[in-house]
């Protein structure tokens, strides 16, 4: 799958703006098929940084998102600065 249809847009609320800083975690919504692995390498390749972990669920309005730990510190920051988050 072409990694810019993988992850769509990030998610953004309290609790996902406080995991940036807190737990070096970055939030996304991601097309529905996608299983984590696709989302790791999706995400390795679009943003060039490691990726510790990905966390799935979905929401009950249908949508599924992604809660990806990233390996450096302070790079989940870093890219939301790159979005246009802050």
């Amino acid at each position: 799958m072409d990694p810019y249809s993988v992850i769509i847009k990030p998610q953004l609320s309290e609790k996902t703006m406080n995991q940036i800083y807190d737990e070096n975690k970055i939030t996304f919504v991601v097309h529905r098929s996608a299983n984590k692995r696709v989302i790791k390498d999706a995400f390795q390749d679009l943003y060039e940084t490691k990726v510790l972990s990905v966390n799935t669920h979905i929401t009950p309005r249908g949508e599924k998102i992604a809660s990806i730990e990233l390996e450096e510190p302070e790079a989940a920051e870093d890219i939301a600065v790159r979005l246009g988050v802050f």
